[in-house]
């Protein structure tokens, strides 16, 4: 691209992760011009910057990759069952430079406004080093967990010892060997992460306020014979989990979980825990609708966690007793819970003694002062919608994205938003999203939006809108299919919940990952059934 036309092009990406790498490879194929801004100074998103000792992915490594080019599936070979950060941020890294991706990417920007013009039905976007580029269509990359929370405890500027936050760890890694050492958080990144800090630390205090369900990973190397195999049967794995609920290639149970004698129970729930993973939740079919279902995997998955635990006392508090299983994302671990029996491991319920403040040589709850010497914040993300509120997305007649969706987020099969022409989001609040395969679902949606593109300019249109009666419809079809399941009765932050003064509302389309493709198809065949299509001015 020269000078000029590098800043007027057919589509501006936001985010160089899993979706922003195959949108610009997918719009490059089809002759679009194309920018991709990234933050960071490398690809990889959610992969780049989440590198805290214990990172992996919970679905398996074999799924967790692109599908769209057999030639990639065929050469990248993978070494575990469940893949580490620093191995899937090098296969993502490899997918760039073999795709020559990189000279599409501009690094450490920021998008800081897009502002849609109706006299042109062309979109400003805005980064922070001062560039303005003018875009057809804008695709937000942004990833569901890309926005990190820190916590309002009053006091934390004042610890004079190291403060590490699980999202933002420092690429050299930390050496906690001879400290006594605070995490505050047991969701996914505290859990993956607490082990390995017990193996170095002194001393480790574990601050919990929300005990969750986590399943062993059971993850181990990948056999020659197992790697030969998938890369033989690559095809028909993948049809699998394109017609699955998840995106993986998971078959469930062929009875309903009560319809099961207690010893074929028994055994499904045995030969899932053994494969391990979140996929736990999916042992049978209707264990996220039914509550009896629900407390059966329940009771064995109690059983399974309180034969590792010494104590049953900390397993009471290790154990959740607020939600049913599932409903929050199950966490994958590996000796987790086992970490609790070490005499250098100490569990403090912050629903029993809340955390008062934060001083400079430790933390304060209402019935002791701990004093640490290294602080670790595994607190988690503002899920779905945290990135897109810091870009300042304006729409029509001055419209703020932040501001239609004060009550919650309103979206059109989580691709569209009405009174916003040309813009996508990927893998957004009201798609899937986090409940499937995000390799998968961000290949779905690039191709969703490609062939839409393609609709366009051939049948001369020069955007494409949601209507505000698809987006009602469609918050009403997504919350009554919610409710519909147990997802609803825990706090998550599926929900919203983790962030003070977020709206409650579930974000998510929850009718399986097949179900969605075929209604976004549907869509499409339809001539955009939902959408208005806009000739040019």
């Amino acid at each position: 691209m020269t000078a000029a036309t590098n800043n007027h092009v057919d589509v501006v990406v936001v985010g160089a992760g899993f979706g922003g790498l195959y949108a610009l490879h997918k719009f490059r194929e089809q002759g679009l011009s194309v920018r991709v801004f990234e933050a960071a100074p490398e690809v990889g998103g959610t992969w780049y910057f989440n590198r805290y000792p214990g990172a992996r992915c919970d679905v398996e490594s074999l799924d967790y990759c692109y599908s769209f080019s057999d030639e990639l599936q065929q050469e990248w070979t993978w070494t575990e069952k469940y893949a580490t950060q620093a191995e899937i941020l090098d296969y993502i890294k490899w997918v760039a430079d073999k795709l020559d991706l990189r000279s599409g990417i501009t690094f450490n920007t920021r998008v800081s406004s897009t502002v849609f013009d109706e006299d042109t039905l062309r979109w400003t976007v805005a980064t922070d080093t001062g560039e303005r580029v003018s875009a057809r269509f804008v695709v937000m990359a942004t990833g569901p967990l890309s926005s990190p929370l820190t916590p309002n405890i009053p006091g934390l500027d004042t610890f004079g010892g190291e403060i590490h936050h699980t999202a933002h760890w420092p690429h050299e890694g930390v050496d906690f060997t001879g400290k006594r050492v605070a995490v505050v958080g047991t969701g996914s990144s505290g859990i993956q992460s607490i082990p390995h800090i017990a193996e170095q630390a002194t001393e480790l205090h574990v601050f919990q306020r929300t005990p969750n369900y986590s399943v062993p990973a059971g993850n181990r190397p990948l056999t020659p014979e197992e790697i030969v195999h998938a890369k033989s049967t690559y095809a028909e794995r993948r049809q699998m989990s394109w017609r699955s609920g998840g995106g993986s290639p998971h078959v469930a149970h062929p009875k309903l979980t009560m319809e099961a004698s207690p010893e074929e129970r028994q055994e499904a729930f045995e030969k899932r825990w053994e494969l391990g993973g979140v996929l736990f939740s999916k042992t049978f079919s209707d264990q996220m609708i039914n509550l009896d279902a629900n407390e059966e995997a329940r009771r064995f998955y109690e059983s399974k966690i309180r034969a590792v635990i010494d104590d049953p006392e900390v397993a009471d508090l290790l154990i959740p007793d607020d939600h049913p299983i599932g409903t929050k994302r199950i966490c994958t671990d590996t000796n987790y819970f086992q970490t609790f029996n070490r005499p250098n491991v100490h569990l403090v319920s912050v629903r029993r003694t809340p955390i008062e403040r934060i001083d400079e040589t430790g933390i304060q709850t209402t019935d002791a002062h701990y004093d640490v010497d290294a602080l670790v914040l595994a607190t988690g993300f503002d899920a779905m919608t945290g990135t897109l509120a810091k870009i300042d997305i304006v729409g029509r007649g001055g419209q703020r994205l932040v501001d239609d969706w004060a009550d919650g987020p309103r979206t059109y099969l989580g691709l569209g938003v009405d009174g916003f022409p040309n813009l996508f989001l990927v893998s957004g609040p009201g798609a899937p999203a986090v409940l499937a395969n995000m390799v998968l679902h961000a290949e779905a949606h690039i191709n969703w939006i490609s062939e839409a593109i393609a609709h366009l300019d051939e049948h001369g249109y020069a955007a494409i809108e949601a209507t505000a009666d698809a987006v009602d419809d469609w918050i009403a079809e997504c919350n009554k299919r919610a409710e519909a399941t147990l997802f609803p009765k825990a706090n998550s932050w599926y929900m919203g919940a983790n962030v003070p003064g977020k709206p409650r509302v579930f974000m998510l389309f929850i009718g399986g990952f097949a179900t969605y493709l075929d209604i976004c198809a549907e869509v499409a065949n339809a001539g955009y059934k939902g959408f208005n299509l806009l000739k040019a001015p």
